[in-house]
C-alpha cells in the first residue's frame, strides 16, 4: 500500500444527486487516488454501465468504444481516455491500464474499480495509481465530474 494513501475520508452528502455518501481521500496530492462512492444501483448495473460502450456513451454524453474482455481496448470521451482492460471479475472488479491520449506514448496508469454490494446498492471503490504528482489534482477532480455525477444521474433516470 502507498505509504501516503489513507482510507480515512470525508463523508459528503450531495442532495439532489441521490448520493447516500461519498468518501474521498484526505491526503496531499501525490501519485495515487482513492475514492469511495455509494450508488443506489446493483454492482451488476454499475459494472455494465462502465463496460458497455452504449451505456458509457449515454451517461457521459460522449462517444465510447469498449471491448469488454480482458485485454480489450477502450477509447472513452471521444478518444481522450484510452487503454486496455487488464482484469474483469463480473460485477465485482474492473482493472484497467488507463491513460489520457495527451500523455506520452506508452505511459499508462492503473485504475481499479471495486464494486462492493451494500444493501440494495453498491459502494464503488476507486484506486488510481501510477501517474506523476502534477497530474493528481486534475485526475482527482475529474473522477467525480466525469464519472460519478453523470453515472449517478444515468442510473437514477
Amino acid at each position: 500500500m502507498d505509504k501516503h494513501l489513507t482510507r480515512r475520508g470525508l463523508g459528503l452528502i450531495f442532495s439532489g444527486l441521490g448520493v447516500v455518501s461519498a468518501r474521498a481521500q484526505t491526503r496531499k496530492p501525490g501519485t495515487a487516488i482513492h475514492q469511495e462512492v455509494d450508488f443506489k444501483a446493483s454492482p451488476q448495473r454499475i459494472y455494465e454501465a462502465l463496460l458497455d460502450a452504449k451505456q458509457f456513451s449515454a451517461f457521459t454524453k460522449d462517444t465510447a468504444e469498449i471491448e469488454p474482455q480482458p485485454g480489450g481496448a477502450f477509447k472513452l470521451f471521444g478518444g481522450v481516455i484510452q487503454g486496455r482492460n487488464i482484469e474483469l471479475a463480473p460485477n465485482q472488479r474492473i482493472v484497467q491500464a488507463w491513460r489520457p491520449a495527451f500523455w506520452p506514448p506508452g505511459v499508462y496508469s492503473i485504475v481499479k474499480f471495486e464494486l462492493v454490494p451494500q444493501g440494495a446498492g453498491t459502494r464503488l471503490i476507486l484506486d488510481h495509481a501510477g501517474f506523476s504528482e502534477d497530474k493528481w489534482e486534475g485526475l482527482n477532480d475529474g473522477w467525480p465530474a466525469r464519472y460519478w455525477e453523470p453515472l449517478r444521474k444515468y442510473l437514477n433516470a
